[in-house]
Protein backbone atom coordinates (compact mmCIF):
# COMPACT_ATOMS: atom_id res chain seq x y z
CA UNK A 1 0.00 0.00 0.00
CA UNK A 2 1.28 3.71 -0.79
CA UNK A 3 1.12 6.23 1.41
CA UNK A 4 -0.31 9.10 -0.06
CA UNK A 5 1.54 11.14 1.90
CA UNK A 6 4.77 10.20 1.14
CA UNK A 7 3.92 9.59 -2.80
CA UNK A 8 6.51 11.36 -4.76
CA UNK A 9 4.90 15.32 -6.57
CA UNK A 10 1.83 14.82 -4.05
CA UNK A 11 1.37 16.80 -1.26
CA UNK A 12 -0.74 16.83 1.55
CA UNK A 13 -3.23 18.73 -0.04
CA UNK A 14 -3.39 16.51 -2.89
CA UNK A 15 -3.35 13.38 -1.46
CA UNK A 16 -6.39 14.42 0.87
CA UNK A 17 -8.85 15.86 -2.07
CA UNK A 18 -7.73 12.40 -4.18
CA UNK A 19 -9.05 10.37 -0.97
CA UNK A 20 -11.26 12.63 -0.96
CA UNK A 21 -12.35 12.10 -4.23
CA UNK A 22 -11.81 8.15 -4.01
CA UNK A 23 -14.50 8.07 -0.54
CA UNK A 24 -16.85 9.68 -2.40
CA UNK A 25 -17.04 7.56 -5.80
CA UNK A 26 -16.92 4.48 -2.87
CA UNK A 27 -20.12 6.17 -1.54
CA UNK A 28 -21.64 6.70 -5.08
CA UNK A 29 -21.31 3.60 -6.64
CA UNK A 30 -23.13 1.39 -4.24
CA UNK A 31 -26.03 3.87 -5.30
CA UNK A 32 -25.85 3.65 -8.56
CA UNK A 33 -25.68 -0.67 -8.26
CA UNK A 34 -28.58 -0.82 -5.58
CA UNK A 35 -31.26 -3.40 -6.86
CA UNK A 36 -34.77 -2.03 -6.53
CA UNK A 37 -37.57 -4.13 -6.28
CA UNK A 38 -38.95 -4.09 -10.02
CA UNK A 39 -34.95 -5.44 -10.58
CA UNK A 40 -35.36 -8.20 -8.09
CA UNK A 41 -38.44 -9.77 -9.94
CA UNK A 42 -36.73 -9.22 -13.41
CA UNK A 43 -33.78 -11.80 -11.98
CA UNK A 44 -36.58 -13.84 -11.08
CA UNK A 45 -37.29 -13.65 -14.74
CA UNK A 46 -33.77 -14.62 -15.94
CA UNK A 47 -33.70 -17.42 -12.80
CA UNK A 48 -36.98 -19.11 -14.85
CA UNK A 49 -35.47 -18.79 -18.11
CA UNK A 50 -32.15 -20.93 -16.94
CA UNK A 51 -34.26 -23.50 -14.97
CA UNK A 52 -36.45 -23.98 -18.62
CA UNK A 53 -33.09 -24.83 -20.09
CA UNK A 54 -31.99 -26.85 -17.50
CA UNK A 55 -35.47 -28.74 -17.10
CA UNK A 56 -35.32 -29.51 -20.81
CA UNK A 57 -31.98 -30.81 -20.97
CA UNK A 58 -32.18 -33.16 -17.92
CA UNK A 59 -35.76 -34.66 -18.30
CA UNK A 60 -35.63 -34.75 -22.20
CA UNK A 61 -32.80 -34.29 -23.66
CA UNK A 62 -30.62 -36.56 -22.01
CA UNK A 63 -32.91 -39.33 -21.11
CA UNK A 64 -33.62 -39.03 -25.03
CA UNK A 65 -29.87 -39.75 -25.70
CA UNK A 66 -29.41 -42.39 -23.17
CA UNK A 67 -32.22 -44.33 -24.60
CA UNK A 68 -34.39 -44.10 -21.75
CA UNK A 69 -37.93 -44.84 -22.42
CA UNK A 70 -39.19 -42.68 -19.24
CA UNK A 71 -42.92 -41.31 -21.31
CA UNK A 72 -43.95 -39.76 -17.87
CA UNK A 73 -40.53 -38.27 -16.89
CA UNK A 74 -40.43 -36.61 -20.28
CA UNK A 75 -43.45 -35.08 -19.75
CA UNK A 76 -43.20 -33.92 -16.50
CA UNK A 77 -40.02 -32.12 -17.43
CA UNK A 78 -41.37 -30.30 -20.59
CA UNK A 79 -44.12 -29.19 -18.40
CA UNK A 80 -42.05 -27.83 -15.72
CA UNK A 81 -39.74 -26.14 -18.47
CA UNK A 82 -42.83 -23.74 -19.99
CA UNK A 83 -44.80 -23.47 -16.43
CA UNK A 84 -41.07 -21.69 -15.73
CA UNK A 85 -41.46 -19.71 -18.82
CA UNK A 86 -44.97 -18.88 -18.35
CA UNK A 87 -43.59 -17.85 -14.42
CA UNK A 88 -40.56 -15.40 -16.34
CA UNK A 89 -43.45 -13.93 -18.11
CA UNK A 90 -45.34 -13.13 -14.97
CA UNK A 91 -42.58 -11.64 -13.48
CA UNK A 92 -41.54 -9.46 -16.80
CA UNK A 93 -45.09 -8.09 -16.56
CA UNK A 94 -45.11 -7.24 -12.80
CA UNK A 95 -41.41 -6.01 -13.18
CA UNK A 96 -42.89 -3.24 -15.39
CA UNK A 97 -46.00 -2.40 -13.25
CA UNK A 98 -43.65 -2.21 -10.24
CA UNK A 99 -40.89 -0.09 -11.66
CA UNK A 100 -43.78 1.99 -12.90
CA UNK A 101 -45.05 2.65 -9.54
CA UNK A 102 -41.51 2.84 -7.26
CA UNK A 103 -38.26 3.80 -8.19
CA UNK A 104 -36.40 1.58 -10.38
CA UNK A 105 -32.43 1.90 -10.61
CA UNK A 106 -30.38 2.84 -13.48
CA UNK A 107 -29.70 -0.61 -14.56
CA UNK A 108 -33.59 -1.79 -15.14
CA UNK A 109 -33.86 -1.64 -18.79
CA UNK A 110 -30.64 -3.75 -19.23
CA UNK A 111 -31.36 -6.30 -16.79
CA UNK A 112 -34.72 -6.57 -18.94
CA UNK A 113 -33.47 -7.16 -22.26
CA UNK A 114 -30.82 -9.42 -20.69
CA UNK A 115 -33.25 -11.56 -18.87
CA UNK A 116 -36.06 -11.69 -21.99
CA UNK A 117 -33.30 -12.54 -23.92
CA UNK A 118 -32.91 -15.79 -21.19
CA UNK A 119 -36.59 -16.51 -20.81
CA UNK A 120 -38.10 -15.86 -24.12
CA UNK A 121 -35.21 -16.02 -26.81
CA UNK A 122 -32.69 -19.13 -25.09
CA UNK A 123 -35.03 -21.06 -23.39
CA UNK A 124 -37.77 -21.60 -26.13
CA UNK A 125 -35.35 -21.87 -28.88
CA UNK A 126 -33.70 -24.54 -27.26
CA UNK A 127 -37.14 -25.88 -26.32
CA UNK A 128 -37.03 -25.83 -30.63
CA UNK A 129 -33.89 -27.28 -30.68
CA UNK A 130 -34.35 -30.43 -28.35
CA UNK A 131 -37.96 -31.19 -30.25
CA UNK A 132 -36.45 -31.37 -33.46
CA UNK A 133 -33.83 -34.19 -31.63
CA UNK A 134 -36.81 -36.18 -29.64
CA UNK A 135 -39.44 -35.54 -31.94
CA UNK A 136 -39.95 -39.07 -34.37
CA UNK A 137 -40.77 -37.28 -37.70
CA UNK A 138 -38.80 -33.91 -36.99
CA UNK A 139 -34.95 -33.07 -38.98
CA UNK A 140 -32.81 -32.34 -36.45
CA UNK A 141 -30.10 -29.69 -38.14
CA UNK A 142 -34.04 -28.38 -39.73
CA UNK A 143 -34.51 -28.25 -36.33
CA UNK A 144 -31.41 -26.03 -35.37
CA UNK A 145 -32.14 -23.50 -38.11
CA UNK A 146 -35.90 -22.73 -36.98
CA UNK A 147 -34.13 -22.43 -32.97
CA UNK A 148 -31.54 -20.07 -34.79
CA UNK A 149 -34.00 -17.88 -36.17
CA UNK A 150 -36.54 -17.82 -33.11
CA UNK A 151 -33.17 -16.63 -31.19
CA UNK A 152 -31.95 -14.24 -33.38
CA UNK A 153 -35.69 -13.00 -33.97
CA UNK A 154 -36.03 -12.28 -30.20
CA UNK A 155 -32.32 -10.38 -30.13
CA UNK A 156 -33.54 -7.94 -33.14
CA UNK A 157 -36.46 -7.16 -31.18
CA UNK A 158 -35.39 -6.51 -27.73
CA UNK A 159 -32.52 -4.08 -30.23
CA UNK A 160 -35.06 -2.22 -31.91
CA UNK A 161 -37.25 -1.95 -28.76
CA UNK A 162 -34.44 -0.22 -27.41
CA UNK A 163 -33.80 2.01 -30.31
CA UNK A 164 -37.21 2.92 -31.54
CA UNK A 165 -39.83 4.98 -29.63
CA UNK A 166 -43.58 4.09 -30.50
CA UNK A 167 -46.51 6.06 -29.36
CA UNK A 168 -47.81 4.97 -25.58
CA UNK A 169 -49.66 1.96 -25.09
CA UNK A 170 -47.80 0.21 -28.45
CA UNK A 171 -45.49 -2.85 -29.09
CA UNK A 172 -43.96 -2.50 -32.93
CA UNK A 173 -44.11 -6.30 -33.70
CA UNK A 174 -44.93 -9.51 -31.45
CA UNK A 175 -43.90 -8.91 -27.62
CA UNK A 176 -41.09 -11.23 -27.03
CA UNK A 177 -42.85 -13.29 -24.08
CA UNK A 178 -46.01 -13.58 -26.33
CA UNK A 179 -43.86 -15.01 -29.16
CA UNK A 180 -42.07 -17.41 -26.68
CA UNK A 181 -45.22 -18.89 -25.28
CA UNK A 182 -46.58 -18.90 -28.70
CA UNK A 183 -43.65 -21.07 -30.34
CA UNK A 184 -43.56 -23.50 -27.43
CA UNK A 185 -47.22 -24.09 -27.91
CA UNK A 186 -46.86 -24.68 -31.80
CA UNK A 187 -44.43 -27.30 -30.49
CA UNK A 188 -46.91 -28.95 -27.40
CA UNK A 189 -49.55 -29.32 -30.61
CA UNK A 190 -47.67 -32.12 -31.56
CA UNK A 191 -48.22 -31.09 -35.58
CA UNK A 192 -46.61 -32.79 -38.28
CA UNK A 193 -43.00 -31.23 -38.88
CA UNK A 194 -43.26 -29.18 -41.74
CA UNK A 195 -46.28 -26.97 -40.46
CA UNK A 196 -45.01 -27.01 -37.22
CA UNK A 197 -41.95 -25.37 -38.75
CA UNK A 198 -43.73 -22.68 -40.65
CA UNK A 199 -46.26 -21.73 -37.80
CA UNK A 200 -42.32 -21.26 -35.69
CA UNK A 201 -41.28 -19.09 -38.56
CA UNK A 202 -44.23 -17.49 -38.95
CA UNK A 203 -44.28 -15.95 -34.90
CA UNK A 204 -40.26 -14.93 -35.49
CA UNK A 205 -41.30 -12.63 -38.28
CA UNK A 206 -44.21 -11.91 -36.36
CA UNK A 207 -41.70 -10.64 -33.51
CA UNK A 208 -39.67 -8.41 -35.51
CA UNK A 209 -42.48 -7.13 -37.63
CA UNK A 210 -43.99 -3.83 -37.48
CA UNK A 211 -47.48 -4.73 -36.51
CA UNK A 212 -48.49 -3.44 -33.62
CA UNK A 213 -49.77 -4.91 -30.14
CA UNK A 214 -50.76 -3.20 -27.20
CA UNK A 215 -48.78 -3.50 -23.70
CA UNK A 216 -50.35 -5.27 -20.92
CA UNK A 217 -51.51 -2.67 -18.98
CA UNK A 218 -55.19 -2.37 -17.09
CA UNK A 219 -57.80 -4.94 -17.81
CA UNK A 220 -55.33 -6.33 -20.44
CA UNK A 221 -52.88 -6.92 -17.96
CA UNK A 222 -55.29 -8.42 -15.86
CA UNK A 223 -56.46 -10.52 -18.77
CA UNK A 224 -53.33 -11.64 -19.42
CA UNK A 225 -52.10 -12.55 -15.69
CA UNK A 226 -55.19 -15.08 -15.78
CA UNK A 227 -54.66 -16.43 -19.11
CA UNK A 228 -50.68 -17.26 -17.96
CA UNK A 229 -52.29 -18.83 -14.65
CA UNK A 230 -55.07 -20.94 -16.76
CA UNK A 231 -52.09 -22.35 -19.03
CA UNK A 232 -50.19 -23.41 -15.70
CA UNK A 233 -53.15 -25.35 -14.29
CA UNK A 234 -53.46 -26.83 -18.35
CA UNK A 235 -49.39 -27.94 -17.93
CA UNK A 236 -50.37 -29.78 -14.68
CA UNK A 237 -53.09 -31.36 -15.67
CA UNK A 238 -51.08 -32.94 -19.02
CA UNK A 239 -48.49 -33.59 -16.60
CA UNK A 240 -50.01 -35.53 -13.71
CA UNK A 241 -51.88 -37.35 -16.78
CA UNK A 242 -55.41 -35.57 -15.53
CA UNK A 243 -58.38 -37.12 -17.33
CA UNK A 244 -58.74 -35.23 -20.70
CA UNK A 245 -55.59 -33.59 -19.78
CA UNK A 246 -54.25 -34.13 -23.16
CA UNK A 247 -57.10 -32.28 -24.84
CA UNK A 248 -57.47 -29.53 -22.78
CA UNK A 249 -53.80 -28.85 -23.14
CA UNK A 250 -53.73 -28.68 -27.07
CA UNK A 251 -57.07 -26.17 -27.00
CA UNK A 252 -55.08 -24.27 -25.00
CA UNK A 253 -52.29 -24.43 -27.75
CA UNK A 254 -54.55 -24.02 -30.07
CA UNK A 255 -55.95 -20.97 -28.77
CA UNK A 256 -52.45 -19.42 -28.01
CA UNK A 257 -51.49 -19.96 -31.58
CA UNK A 258 -54.84 -18.46 -32.85
CA UNK A 259 -54.57 -15.28 -30.66
CA UNK A 260 -51.06 -14.95 -31.99
CA UNK A 261 -52.27 -14.81 -35.42
CA UNK A 262 -55.66 -12.68 -35.20
CA UNK A 263 -53.98 -10.00 -32.69
CA UNK A 264 -51.96 -8.90 -36.35
CA UNK A 265 -54.83 -8.91 -38.53
CA UNK A 266 -56.72 -6.62 -35.97
CA UNK A 267 -54.50 -4.71 -36.14
CA UNK A 268 -53.53 -4.55 -39.92
CA UNK A 269 -57.22 -3.65 -40.46
CA UNK A 270 -57.25 -0.86 -37.80
CA UNK A 271 -54.38 0.49 -39.70
CA UNK A 272 -56.79 0.26 -42.92
CA UNK A 273 -59.58 2.01 -41.38
CA UNK A 274 -56.96 4.50 -40.13
CA UNK A 275 -55.37 5.29 -43.49
CA UNK A 276 -59.20 5.12 -45.17
CA UNK A 277 -60.68 7.83 -42.66
CA UNK A 278 -57.53 9.86 -43.15
CA UNK A 279 -57.86 10.29 -46.90
CA UNK A 280 -61.88 10.77 -46.10
CA UNK A 281 -61.03 13.86 -43.77
CA UNK A 282 -58.33 14.85 -46.66
CA UNK A 283 -60.25 14.80 -49.29
CA UNK A 284 -63.47 16.65 -47.50
CA UNK A 285 -60.53 19.35 -46.58
CA UNK A 286 -59.71 19.72 -50.16
CA UNK A 287 -63.72 19.74 -51.29
CA UNK A 288 -63.95 22.86 -48.73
Amino acid sequence: MIDPETQPGWTKDEAGARSGAEGDDAEEMPLSLRLSIADTLTLGNATCGFMAVYFTTTGILIPHLTGSEEVGMARHSAATAVILMLLAAIFDLFDGLVARKLRSSPMGAELDNLSDLISFGLAPAYFVLVYGMVADDAHQKVSAVAAIVVLLAVVLRLARFSCVTMKDGMFQGMPSPFGALTVVSIVLLGLPFIPTLLAIIGTAWLMVSRVEYPKPRGVLAVAMLSWIISAMGLLAAWAFDAPGGQLLLQTGCALQVVLGAVIPLFATARRVNTFRDNRREARAAQLR
